[in-house]
């Protein structure tokens, strides 16, 4: 009689979730290495946390971000489009006066049409798609925003002394306010999404909780890189370090969505934005990450570069223990979120995506997409539903194809044995590619020494003897 009453209360429950609205968390990693989760196969790195909500929800065995770097994988993620279609195709320079330097206003962030559907909207973290006032985040479909608005920041300190540039050291914003943090910055930005959970637990809200870790610089709190003293590989002991800190925040806003009783009834996403960068020769801007077995990192069309942990999580509706076998997008996040919060999608550029969750939690069968495209200048890449993919990467300098289900590490090229399967698969992605633009940004490097020189130019010569030197990082 008791088992009966709780089965039919948990029933009663679930039936209560399901007609809210549901509260929507898509917590971004960056330049997280595939293999750097206990979900992925990590063995190295403590990830309770997210191999919990694995447990609990579906493992995307094919997740894919958008784009092989920061920027225009954000840009993708947040509209719900191949950002090409837009021509946000590079990292946007950090600079607050400049009116074009960011996502097209044009653009309908998805978390707008969630605000137009009744939600409270908050963004936590790294923005990377302008810093300039028609980009702000405020402007764009959140009404809370605390981080910054550049594509990194020190983990330890601002300091206002330094040289602007990428705004490594600039101040938090929080709004349109300046804000400052205390302590290490991925444990703030964890406890301000716990203060954002906790301020809107009696309405539908959406929070994206956009964290920099593990991005550069490579800096962890010292208990906690001693907690990896056995890796002997000091850039890797503080990689393992960072990535166990943001668990341990990510834990904190479970936590708290548990607390106040919402945690059935909300939909949880967990991306990194692309590859862990990998070594490679005359560069130094590996960051200790693993994207075991894949081929390639940040910057390659190879699946090391795109093919990142991937999991959704929804008690309410999609059965635990889950592991979906075809590619999905980052795109199909904004899609999944506007379908569950019966929000509008019709209005503005179509978005892209396709919502996962009759998939995943309603049992419709075949594959959600047909295809998907990646362009990186002029790299290019197509994977088909069932797994053959056919790319041009600069590291591999020719065209290649490859059946990813039984060469995952890319190594086998398949293209002189089956050269009509690669034809037919490069007419579809040029067929794709037609609706696309030219990128309409410089990229951040060229950005600033275009704007160094034009300094330059515009300096008196007694300016350059006080000690002015645009050509030198960190002059005066």
């Amino acid at each position: 009689m008791k088992r009966c009453l709780a089965i039919g209360c948990a029933a009663l429950a679930v039936q209560c979730a399901l007609a809210e609205k549901p509260n929507i968390v898509v917590i971004m990693a960056d330049d997280m290495g595939y293999a750097d989760a206990g979900f992925t196969g990590s063995k190295e790195i403590h990830t309770p946390n997210l191999d919990s909500l694995a447990a609990a929800g579906v493992v995307f065995e094919y997740g894919y971000a958008n784009h092989p770097f920061c920027g225009p994988s954000r840009a993708a993620l947040l509209s719900g489009r191949y950002p090409h279609r837009f021509g946000f195709e590079t990292n946007p320079a950090y600079d607050p006066s400049n009116p074009i330097m960011g996502i097209d206003p044009g653009e309908v962030l998805f978390p707008e049409r969630l605000q137009r559907a009744g939600y409270v909207t908050g963004a936590i973290g790294k923005w990377h798609l302008g810093a300039a006032e028609p980009f702000h985040p405020n402007n764009r479909g959140f009404d809370y925003f605390y981080g910054f608005l550049g594509g990194g920041h020190d983990y330890f300190r601002i300091d206002l002394a330094q040289p602007v540039k990428e705004a490594y050291l600039q101040g938090l914003v929080r709004n349109k306010r300046p804000a400052d943090f205390e302590g290490y910055l991925t444990t703030a930005l964890s406890r301000d999404a716990v203060a954002f959970v906790e301020a809107n637990r009696e309405k539908p809200f959406f929070l994206y909780l956009a964290y920099n870790c593990p991005h550069a610089p490579q800096q962890a709190p010292e208990e906690d890189i001693a907690r990896y003293a056995h890796i002997q590989d000091r850039k890797r002991r503080v990689y393992c370090a960072m990535v166990d800190v943001m668990d341990r925040g990510i834990g904190e806003v479970v936590d708290a969505l548990k607390r106040n009783g919402i945690y059935e009834n909300t939909l949880i996403f967990f991306l990194s934005d692309n590859g862990g960068p990998q070594p490679k020769e005359g560069r130094g801007d590996a960051n200790g990450s693993s994207n075991a077995p894949f081929r390639g990192g940040k910057g390659n069309v190879y699946d090391g570069g795109v093919h990142v942990p991937f999991l959704a999580c929804w008690p309410a509706r999609i059965k635990s223990g889950q592991v979906y076998p075809y590619p999905v997008n980052s795109l199909d996040i904004g899609r999944t979120a506007v379908a569950v919060a019966g929000a509008d999608a019709s209005y503005g550029p179509a978005m892209e995506g396709v919502d996962l969750v009759p998939f995943v939690g309603d049992g419709a069968t075949g594959a959600p997409h047909e295809f998907l495209f990646w362009r990186n200048g002029g790299d290019w890449s197509i994977l088909a539903s069932d797994g053959t993919k056919h790319l041009r990467d600069h590291d591999g300098k020719k065209p290649e194809l490859f059946h990813l289900p039984d060469d995952v590490s890319e190594s086998k090229d398949l293209l002189d044995r089956h050269p009509e399967r690669a034809e037919a698969l490069y007419a579809k992605w040029t067929w794709w590619d037609e609706g696309n633009v030219p990128c309409r940004l410089l990229g951040y490097i060229e950005y600033h020494k275009r704007r160094d020189r034009f300094f330059g130019e515009a300096v008196p010569d007694t300016a350059r003897q006080s000690g002015y030197d645009p050509e030198v990082k960190g002059s005066f």
